[in-house]
């Protein structure tokens, strides 16, 4: 899925450590990503994938796994 690497590559680009977690299924509940990151990897997202992600989908959940991030942007995209 194209959707997928693509969410990787930008994790990586904005946090370096990344690299080693991308496979984590705790992205936000291990506190590998906090909330400034959060707002960061938003931000790269809807810039990359030409959407909007509203503040509805902004939850801890949304963002836990490669695999939870790249099925909210495939929501956004509809």
């Amino acid at each position: 899925m194209e959707s997928k690497e693509t969410v990787k590559r930008i994790l990586v680009q904005l946090k370096k450590s990344m690299e080693k977690n991308l496979e984590s299924e705790g992205l936000v509940s291990d506190g590998i990503l906090d909330s400034f990151d959060i707002i960061s990897l938003i931000t790269e997202l809807e810039g990359t994938f030409d959407i909007e992600i509203g503040p509805e989908d902004v939850t801890s959940e949304n963002f836990e796994s490669v695999e939870t991030i790249t099925a909210l942007v495939e929501k956004c995209k509809g």
